[in-house]
Formats: structure tokens, C-alpha cells, sequence
């Protein structure tokens, strides 16, 4: 589809290093919600300098990132509404919280990632990028155009090991590897990350970054 073509190559040239589309039924746009999924890496050289506590660069970097595939998601948007057809962006780090505080945003980038066959998710409950492992963020776009789009087969890359389990500070990761049908909880606890962060990291963007099972996961490291 030549929309297609013309969004993944707007995408690349302006520093996405990877680019998926996929239909749902559960989407804003009803039964057939198409959707486009944004991978960006993050710098390698920042995530090393993370050791015991996250560094005051890789919070600037995570925010400068969101932003800029914010702005990336937005930009296609336009390009998308110039053919006429209607876009919904999700936020590359919003939470909604509309029935309590859950940490779910609109809808879950890491959902879109894998059924667009980028990637799977790890024991730290990260998206790994098929390429890049975990060094990444996300981007999601929902549109009513009708994309070509493939079934793709789920995979994880992560090799099982327990990294990331034992260098979590808040004991956050259960080791269990997500399978499609398994809930988040049981493999991750966000409340007891997201408490602990904001105990421990308040010096460091007010306790909203960790970043450490990011730095230790073996996959696409450097």
C-alpha cells in the first residue's frame, strides 16, 4: 500500500529504527482498528553509565525520546489526515488511570509491537526488540486506513535468564516468561517498581526511571 510505504520511509529517515502495522478489533476504530507501531532506540552509551540508580542523563534522555516520538506519531498523523483518513495517537508514557491507579495507558504499545512481529516481551516485562533487545521505546498510531497487514507468529527473544530478576532493587520481576494469555502481574508488579522508585530515586526525576533491568538484559547487549 503506498500510504504504507510513504509513512515507514517518513518514519526511518527521521530516526525510527523499525516500523510495524496491524488491525485489531479492540481499538478505537471499532472491529478493524489499524494501527502503526514506532520502535526508537535508546542510546547504548547512556544505558551503560546505569549502575546501582538510574542517572539524571538517561531521565533526560527517556523524556527526550517520549517526546520525540510524540512528535514522530503526530507528523504521521497529518500525513495520514492529508489522504483523508482519521488518526487517534496514544501517548509514548501516559498513564490513564480512569479506574484507579493501574499503569495502563490507552492501550499497550508493547501489544502492538508484537502482534506487528517486532519483538516479544522479557522476563523484566520489557519489549524486546527482535533487532534490539530492550534499548527501546515505543510509539503507537491508530487510523481508520486500511493498512496490508501480515499475522505474524509470537516470539520472544528473551533467553530465560535470571539477570534481571536478581539485579531488580525492587523485587518487581516474578521470573516468569510472558505467553500470550498470561496477565501482566504475573510477571511484573508495577506498584511495588513504581513505589520503590519514587522512595528511592526522588534525587533523580522524582523516582519515575529505573532503567537497571534494561541495562543488565543480555539481549542485543553491547
Amino acid at each position: 500500500m503506498k500510504i504504507q510505504e510513504e509513512l515507514k520511509n517518513f518514519l526511518i529517515d527521521n530516526g525510527a529504527a523499525d516500523v510495524g502495522f496491524t488491525c485489531v478489533s479492540d481499538g478505537p476504530f471499532g472491529e478493524k482498528s489499524y494501527a502503526l507501531s514506532i520502535v526508537v532506540r535508546l542510546s547504548d552509551a547512556v544505558i551503560d553509565e546505569i549502575e546501582n540508580e538510574p542517572t539524571h542523563t538517561y531521565f533526560h534522555h527517556y523524556r527526550t525520546v517520549n517526546a520525540y516520538i510524540d512528535r514522530l506519531v503526530l507528523q504521521c498523523g497529518f500525513i495520514l489526515q492529508r489522504y483523508g483518513y482519521r488518526y487517534i495517537p496514544v501517548g509514548a508514557s501516559q498513564s490513564i488511570n480512569k479506574d484507579g491507579w493501574n499503569y495502563l495507558a490507552r492501550y499497550s504499545h508493547k501489544k502492538l509491537a508484537c502482534l506487528a512481529g517486532l519483538g516479544g516481551i522479557g522476563k523484566n516485562s520489557l519489549f524486546l526488540h527482535k533487532d534490539f533487545g530492550p534499548r527501546v521505546r515505543l510509539g503507537t498510531l491508530f487510523t481508520d486506513c486500511p493498512f496490508d497487514v501480515e499475522k505474524h507468529e509470537y516470539v520472544s527473544p528473551c533467553t530465560g535468564c535470571n539477570l534481571c530478576v536478581e539485579a531488580c532493587p525492587s523485587g518487581a520481576i516474578s521470573g516468569n516468561l510472558w505467553q500470550p494469555g498470561m496477565t501482566r502481574e504475573e510477571v511484573f508488579d508495577p506498584d511495588k517498581c513504581s513505589k520503590f522508585m519514587k522512595k528511592e530515586y526522588q534525587h533523580i526525576g522524582r523516582g519515575a526511571v529505573c532503567g537497571i533491568c534494561m541495562k543488565v538484559c543480555p539481549i542485543y547487549k553491547k
